[in-house]
């Protein structure tokens, strides 16, 4: 090559050396690369510099998750690179939920040059406004052969990096076309180190106004007779519980929140969903503060609220009754920290202390019935998982079952951080976004349905030999028993159609797979069991066969349980 000028390949390369460059000078320190020729340039470009750690899937929509769960954990957007065509297709999942969930995620897609579109070239689609609203900000970048200036490349990293901060964060799609030849004929050399002026960071939810403080003051000084209701936040507001304790309103946290602390309601969702109790302590207001509730109790009491004022920090609209009277789109903490100096002191009323009385007689009728099965239950192994993570350590939640069992069984604890994708509340990629997680680097256990387990069953296959150290604990009741509980249980197609039966042996896919399996079939050997998988080190998955049957029985005693307790 001597005395010719650089090839296409060669000024791609050096082009993506000067984009990942900047992006790791912004913070960038994890990036998810599936394989593709496309993607040469974009993936030689990250595995060479050190400073990125570089998680490579065989699936896209695996990498996708996976990236997700590295950016819950760190609060730093993650990279997430593939080729053209369909590849790119399967990242819209993640895309989603990074989108709801409020998620700062990096989409690099490579691309056919312009003149491969729409003429039948192969493996090309129309990927510019592929993720379409769900995604912050979209871009279509040069060919690197046609803008090979340095300045220009970094100024993309720099508008990404900070699009997908930018209150409220999220992901943002960078679309990156390449022409051939795509392998460079030498070795590219390094420009520099990069230095940038990156100007604004993250902003953060907006701080609140004098006229947002006064309309809190106003919603929790009118009436004794309030609750809070803390739903999945990004960031805990210490404060809000200050503010409840102060005013004398009980505070119901799910576990999502941040918020499930000593001094918080202990079985808020049995409370609601008692109807006798709901009915004879309706709030005059419910202050709801992050996204709307899980449980279907909890939307009851939201959407039968006399007044309903929602503190939305991540501006997600969380109303789906379109009740609320007031939305204040600002930081929880600053706002309840500037309120709590001037909140009137009421202390524990007489509503106060009916909410703690019941609440005391709820838990103790929950505790109980769960400790006197010897058949593990759902509802119980949510409860024995939450309490068994160790002190800072974090807890994966799928969504379906599980995410509801934990908000009906957890016990409030502190040393705990809890995840769930209830952005968009899908099961598919769970165990990609746990084993990111995991990667991030706290101790991380996963509570997982079989059929979460299985929908991404392709990530365990992938990553289970070369995962990070996780615990995923499944009870696998064989098909999907939330449906055993909702309308469709009356239905001559539950079986076949809603709660998909798969009879597979869950030993033998952790064995094809090459991570640890343990069988638990006595409720209290959990705790055990849990212990070894987490000094076996690895992936480890910690199965809990429970009837399905079982679970629909479980759960009505439960009620009957707590219902005795509060009569």
């Amino acid at each position: 090559m001597s005395g010719e000028g650089p090839t296409e390949g060669d000024v791609a390369l050096a082009c993506m050396r000067e984009l990942v460059g900047a992006l790791v000078a912004l913070g960038l320190t994890d990036a998810c690369v599936s394989p593709g020729s496309r993607s040469t340039p974009l993936a030689l470009a990250l595995a060479r510099d050190r400073r990125v750690r570089v998680h490579v899937h065989l699936d896209e929509r695996a990498s996708g998750f996976f990236a997700l769960g590295l950016a819950k954990a760190t609060g730093r957007p993650a990279a997430v690179a593939c080729t053209s065509g369909t590849a790119a297709a399967e990242l819209l999942p993640a895309a989603v939920e990074a989108h709801m969930a409020r998620v700062p995620l990096l989409l690099l897609t490579a691309d056919r040059p312009p003149e491969l579109r729409g003429v039948g070239a192969n493996q090309t689609i129309e990927q510019v406004g592929l993720y379409g609203r769900y995604v912050r900000w979209s871009h279509d970048a040069d060919v690197p052969g046609d803008r090979p200036d340095p300045g220009h490349w970094h100024g993309l990293a720099l508008e990404a990096w900070g699009r997908s901060l930018r209150h409220p964060p999220g992901p943002v799609h960078l679309n990156l076309p390449f022409r051939e030849p795509l392998v460079p004929s030498r070795e590219a050399r390094a420009r520099g180190e990069v230095r940038l002026a990156f100007g604004e960071g993250p902003t953060g939810p907006p701080a609140p106004s004098e006229e947002d403080v006064r309309a809190l003051l106003e919603v929790v000084g009118g009436t004794e007779r309030g609750l809070v209701l803390a739903g999945s936040l990004r960031a805990p507001a210490a404060a809000l519980l200050e503010l409840a304790a102060r005013v004398g309103w009980p505070v119901a946290a799910e576990p999502t929140s941040g918020l499930r602390l000593p001094g918080t309601l202990e079985a808020a969702q049995a409370l609601f969903a008692d109807a006798a109790f709901a009915a004879a302590h309706e709030p005059e207001v419910v202050l709801q503060v992050g996204a709307a509730p899980t449980s279907r109790p909890a939307l009851g009491l939201v959407a039968r609220a006399g007044r309903l004022v929602i503190v939305d920090p991540d501006d997600l609209v969380a109303d789906p009754h379109r009740r609320a009277a007031r939305r204040l789109v600002v930081d929880p903490e600053a706002l309840c920290r500037a309120a709590l100096r001037r909140a009137p002191a009421r202390g524990e009323t007489a509503w106060l202390r009916a909410w703690r009385e019941a609440d005391r007689r709820a838990r103790s009728a929950l505790d109980a019935m769960l400790d006197a099965w010897t058949e593990p239950s759902e509802p119980r192994v949510a409860r024995d998982v939450a309490a068994w993570v160790p002190e800072g350590g974090t807890l994966v939640v799928a969504s379906s079952m599980p995410v509801r069992d934990l908000d009906l069984a957890m016990r409030p604890r502190t040393g705990l951080r809890v995840l769930a994708n209830r952005g968009a509340s899908g099961i598919d990629g769970f165990v990609s976004t746990a084993l990111g997680v995991a990667a991030a680097g706290s101790p991380t256990v996963a509570l997982a349905g079989d059929l979460s387990l299985l929908h991404d069953v392709g990530s365990l296959l992938w990553r289970g030999r070369r995962g990070p150290d996780l615990v995923l604990v499944v009870p696998n009741n064989d098909g999907g028993a939330i449906f055993s509980m909702l309308p469709q249980r009356d239905l001559p197609e539950l079986e076949p159609l809603f709660v998909t039966p798969h009879g597979l042996d869950l030993g033998a896919v952790c064995e094809a797979a090459g991570v640890g399996h343990a069988l638990v079939l006595r409720a209290e050997d959990l705790p055990e069991a849990l212990e070894r998988a987490r000094a076996a080190g690895g992936v480890q998955v910690v199965e809990v066969p429970v009837e399905r049957a079982a679970t629909v029985r479980h759960h009505a005693e439960l009620r009957g349980a707590v219902g005795e307790a509060l009569r």
